[in-house]
């Protein structure tokens, strides 16, 4: 994954190609540099790496969904989410081997790990922040703000005070596939779509904005001083755009200055990462 338009992604032409490419073992060598990278912006080239190809790191059947993974980078894995399955997996560095990590996984979208090394797994069917403990019990960081129910947390990246930023588009209330379907027959389920912040001093849940569609992946710039949040509202707001918003951040704890960064005409921008 790379930070739309400033590195790597698909054109159109090139998903249709990608999705032809031989993935399995018995795959030819990949040419450097791999023709599934392009590069948006010249910008961009300086983050990619000329001889890093696309590899697979695991496919199967019965696997319906892959999304919102997170690096171990202690524990040497991979852990992500398998949404309709209500499952979460993990891919080990070691030997690549797959396994079922957690099960079940409340319908999980997006995880990450914190400051301390646990893991946080924002979940569509509680509708909540979860964080996992050392000792494998499961606490509730967030589940509503001002009285409501959040709509169903999607994803989320830790500031290094500790704080944790998340995104609440409601994907998970909008359907049984991947949660549960809200009663409320609004495409904002239970409040306007937002992105809040988890105080790690207080654990009080603070509503950063809600000047934006449907926000889904979010990451900050490598000093922390910007957050940069992909926009998917065209997937339920016809005349919305698609696009990645970018905002300063005050001090931690606020933003201001919330602008377009990139205009994703062909595809809807999603999940985000640092490069």
């Amino acid at each position: 994954m790379f930070l739309a338009a400033s590195a790597a992604t698909l054109t159109a032409a090139k998903m249709a190609s990608a999705a032809e490419d031989d993935y399995s073992a018995d795959a030819a060598p990949v040419r450097y540099p791999d023709h599934r990278l392009v590069s948006l912006d010249d910008r961009g080239k300086k983050l990619m790496l000329g001889n890093a190809p696309i590899q697979r790191l695991f496919h199967s059947k019965d696997m319906l969904w892959a999304e919102g993974p997170a690096w171990n980078g202690v524990g040497r894995y991979l852990v992500w989410s398998d949404i309709p399955n209500n499952i979460q997996r993990r891919w080990l560095e070691e030997d690549g081997h797959v396994t079922v990590f957690r099960n079940p996984a409340n319908n999980s979208n997006g995880n990450t790990f914190d400051v301390q090394g646990r893991q946080i797994s924002f979940e569509h069917l509680t509708r909540s922040v979860a964080r996992y403990e050392v000792d494998g019990t499961r606490t509730v960081l967030a589940d509503s703000f001002e009285g409501k129910s959040l709509n169903a947390p999607n994803d989320g990246v830790v500031h290094p005070n500790g704080d944790i930023w998340f995104s609440d588009p409601g994907y998970g209330a909008l359907m049984d596939y991947e949660g549960t379907l809200a009663d409320t027959g609004s495409v904002q389920p239970f409040q306007k779509e937002a992105i809040y912040r988890i105080d790690s001093s207080t654990g009080k849940v603070f509503k950063m904005t809600d000047e934006i569609n449907k926000p889904n992946g979010l990451c900050f710039s490598p000093d922390y001083s910007k957050l940069y949040v992909a926009d998917t509202g065209a997937s339920h707001y016809p005349d919305a755009p698609k696009n990645i918003k970018v905002w300063d951040v005050v001090d931690s704890k606020s933003l201001k200055g919330g602008k377009v960064f990139a205009s994703m005409n062909m595809v809807m921008p999603d999940g985000e990462t640092k490069a």
